[in-house]
């Protein structure tokens, strides 16, 4: 029956294996599409909101940032978004009475699984200091202990306010907004945590720290090379994308430990094809790199294209790039018995790859967080730059950077502000425009966050959106510095693990979906996001509210910040709440692109923001050109009888929201604390398939953490490689394990040992 949530916590301690599949989508994804929409909405409200999602006069999906074409297919969604919908538009909810029967002892004894699946949360609720239940409580009410806490508080610095991706542009704006005119640039979002290492290091060498392609260029694109990324299950709607660049006679280069069934074939679920034929083989090239050693390789390739003549685009690179020279002095001295080590990978696996570059003209590096998550990424992703630059691959169609975002907006939130280091000219023109003086200082990102929380320097902690604690890295570190802050505060949908790990007094604030209807005093409103490839278009949601106690984000930034900040200051709060057509005005006068932002957005589509790069070879850095960087060759080493452990997702989940308990395109079913090991890695740690054991990372301060009770499951991994689903290996991570440069924590490269559990006597 829709609606009816799950009773009971189900077991994960046993999961079912069978071998690894080989091709993703086809008819079994729209089977668990459905399945999974009918249980939570039911037959009618399934057909009615699926039929919206990523539409132009429609919704977008609250998943993944991958862009729409312009010409859309009816059912322009994929499973993981029909999830990620259905979760949103469920008929289950959270009400009052909900809380009265469960304590917050009793929530956190739950997984993260149980709690997403009870459904939409109602009302405002209150955990009083020393209470051990949630309480309901008003709005007005609600608002004032807020602005109790942050008005109590000796700097503003004190106060942190978090950014989950899925937040509007509009919200976003108005959150940066409020931060700033109370004092702070204490503005952590998601980004910190998986792309900011693509934002540092495009934003060094080209100028931007966005990527550079659209969808479009992809259809023209000679090779494509997807490295540390799956889409398969990260953001399916990509698979069509590349089956269209097949068709075209795309050649496409897959880098990654993991062999994934997505880019093994692809089985449309949109086409005759798809559903009863064999599908289309993806990858051309599979490189089985060994996690780390991807900045290794793309040196390597550069010392080839160097070493062969006529490959290098000489004109580019005289007119459009800086640090040719002391780059190519760096590459020329790259080691193939380095390479080779650090890669995992055969020579001759290489030298193929290297004359599919050099039949190439147009070519695009895609990656995602396979590559931002190590201690090198941003060295790692200026290596993909240099890779590019060589040949002239940025500016030119069909070619350059593409960063795969995850979450549905991270890519707005970030082009709206919300950022702890703001640009000098951003915080001119809000100053302009508003009439205050920001704060100049940086701010805290996500780690240092929690390291204020933990050390008492942060005392109120606000989200916008997101799952904070289960996101994050070191989980037990995370949790006891949330648990020493004055005040948490979450806006949010539904329940997760971040409501029940509470400072001394709590918070949750319901708030709107993107699928319901947002209507306030100058009518029915509509918001925009950004999608990974700099689109900006609206979204406009239909269904009716899960409660009437709900407010949209823009309304409870509203009249959270008027509480707060009172009536002296010049910021109309009251009439933004009111029509967020007068936030858009007021974006379009602050942020570079977004000029007539009422007036572009109306439009079917959208429009695209401006992109020096990509439009005229324009690169706006401190050199005024592309810049070639030469840095070492990093790559984790690890000590005899260690692994390397790499965190993922497993197919049924999205960030922190896991849907279900299979990943069934790696053959893994009613479970999730299972670590995929090479058979031969395995034998020589005498690791039995089906066996159990601890995971134990080891920190380089001698420190340890341990992640009790995983399956062995024996799998083709990378040699003296392993992988793990997180938020569940979360407590593996250090604190202070975090890519230089960008500070995001390093989770695809945790060294750890797999201590066996002897089987009990009895």
């Amino acid at each position: 029956m829709a609606g009816k949530p799950p009773t009971g916590d189900p077991v994960q301690d046993a999961p079912d294996v069978t071998a690894p599949q080989h091709a993703a989508a086809g008819l079994p994804a729209i089977a668990h599409s459905l399945r999974a929409a009918q249980q939570q909405m039911g037959v009618r409200r399934t057909a009615l909101t699926l039929l919206k999602v990523n539409q132009k006069d429609g919704f977008d999906c609250p998943g993944c940032a991958w862009p729409e074409p312009d010409k859309r297919h009816a059912a322009e969604f994929c499973e993981n978004g029909a999830k990620a919908v259905a979760e949103e538009a469920t008929l289950r909810r959270v009400t009052p009475a909900f809380f009265a029967e469960h304590s917050v002892a009793d929530l956190a004894d739950r997984s993260g699984y149980w709690l997403g699946q009870q459904g939409r949360l109602t009302h405002p609720m209150y955990l009083a200091e020393g209470a051990d239940h949630y309480e309901p409580v008003t709005w007005e009410r609600a608002f004032d202990i807020i602005g109790e806490e942050l008005t109590a508080l000796a700097s503003p610095d004190e106060a942190v306010f978090y950014t989950s991706g899925r937040t509007s542009n509009e919200a976003a704006f108005l959150y940066q907004l409020f931060a700033r005119e109370f004092g702070t640039n204490n503005l952590p979002d998601c980004s910190n945590m998986c792309h900011e290492s693509s934002g540092s290091a495009l934003t060094e060498t080209i100028g931007v720290g966005k990527g550079s392609v659209l969808l479009e260029d992809l259809y023209k694109a000679d090779l494509i090379i997807v490295a540390g990324q799956n889409p398969g299950t990260n953001h399916p709607r990509m698979l069509s994308a590349l089956e269209k660049a097949k068709a075209g006679g795309t050649k496409i280069i897959t880098v990654n430990p993991l062999p994934e069934a997505g880019l093994e074939r692809f089985k449309n679920p949109q086409n005759a094809r798809g559903l009863a034929g064999t599908g289309t083989p993806l990858t051309d090239l599979f490189l089985q790199i060994r996690l780390g050693g991807d900045q290794a390789l793309f040196r390597t390739l550069g010392r080839l294209i160097l070493e062969t003549e006529g490959a290098v685009d000489t004109d580019f690179v005289r007119e459009h790039t800086h640090g040719f020279e002391a780059f190519a002095d760096a590459a020329r001295t790259a080691d193939w018995d380095e390479t080779l080590r650090a890669t995992g990978l055969r020579r001759e696996e290489i030298e193929a790859a290297l004359r599919m570059v050099l039949d190439s003209r147009r070519t695009i590096v895609c990656w995602a967080m396979g590559l931002t998550q190590h201690k090198h990424a941003v060295p790692t992703i200026r290596e993909i730059v240099n890779f590019l630059l060589l040949r002239g691959n940025i500016g030119r169609p069909g070619a350059g950077v593409c960063p795969v975002r995850g979450h549905s907006n991270v890519q707005g939130d970030r082009t709206m502000g919300i950022f702890e280091r703001p640009a000098p000219a951003f915080l001119d023109a809000l100053q302009k425009e508003f009439g205050f003086t920001p704060p100049r200082e940086h701010g805290l990102d996500v780690v240092r966050a929690i390291r204020a929380l933990r050390d008492g320097q942060a005392k109120v902690f606000l989200a916008m959106g997101g799952n904070f604690v289960a996101a994050t890295p070191d989980t037990d570190v995370t949790e006891a510095a949330m648990r020493r802050a004055r005040l948490t505060v979450h806006v949010s949908t539904k329940l997760n693990r971040s409501h029940v790990i509470t400072g001394a007094r709590a918070l949750i604030l319901p708030t709107l979906g993107r699928t319901e209807r947002d209507r306030q005093h100058s009518g029915d409103q509509f918001v925009t996001v950004e999608d990974s490839m700099g689109m900006v278009h609206a979204s406009r949601g239909r269904l009716a509210p899960a409660s009437p106690q709900l407010l949209s984000e823009p309304a409870i930034i509203c009249r959270l910040a008027r509480r707060v900040l009172g009536p002296a200051g010049t910021t109309p709060w009251e009439a933004f709440e009111k029509d967020y057509a007068t936030i858009r005005d007021r974006i379009a006068r602050v942020i570079p692109g977004f000029e007539d932002f009422n007036t572009r957005v109306a439009r079917p589509g959208g429009f695209t923001l401006p992109h020096g790069p990509r439009d005229e070879r324009r690169f706006p850095t401190a050199t005024g050109k592309a810049n070639f960087t030469a840095a070492g060759i990093e790559y984790p080493r690890v000590p005899e009888g260690r692994l390397l452990l790499q965190t993922l997702r497993s197919h049924d989940q999205y960030n922190t929201t896991i849907y279900g308990l299979d990943d069934r395109y790696r053959g893994i079913k009613n479970g999730r604390r299972v670590v995929l090991v090479n058979p031969d890695d395995a034998a020589e740690l005498d690791l039995a398939d089906g066996s159990y054991a601890d995971l134990v990372s080891e920190w380089t301060d001698g420190s340890e953490r341990r992640a009790p009770g995983f399956r062995v499951v024996h799998y083709p991994t990378a040699r003296g490689c392993a992988a793990a689903y997180y938020p569940e290996t979360n407590v593996l991570v250090p604190l202070d394990h975090t890519a230089d440069t960008s500070n995001t924590p390093a989770s695809k490269s945790l060294v750890i040992r797999v201590e066996r559990q002897l089987p009990d006597p009895a």
